[in-house]
């Protein structure tokens, strides 16, 4: 088990695993924080319309899930950010 990296916590796995069944193709190996540290936002990715998961930290909520921004990495070999300069409709 993995200390969490912002609070040092022991990273309950079976906690972050339920919170991030939103996001698609992501388990508690894709993170290094515990469930206290996340947020997961549902319908915040303006590719799917899936989750976004947020550090706790972090005030700004992402426009891309985890998998649409490395699916656009993938196509375009270029990183978009978290944030897109304008959503499209």
């Amino acid at each position: 088990m993995k200390p969490c990296q912002s609070c040092q916590t022991v990273i309950d796995e079976y906690t972050l695993d339920k919170q991030l069944e939103p996001l698609r193709d992501l388990t508690v190996d894709d993170f290094n924080v515990c469930a206290d540290c996340t947020t997961i936002v549902v319908d915040a990715c303006v590719e799917c319309s899936g989750a976004v998961y947020v550090p706790r930290n972090v005030a700004v909520t992402p426009d891309y899930c985890p998998a649409c921004r490395a699916d656009r990495i993938d196509r375009t070999g270029t990183d978009p950010g978290w944030h897109c300069d304008t959503v499209s409709n």
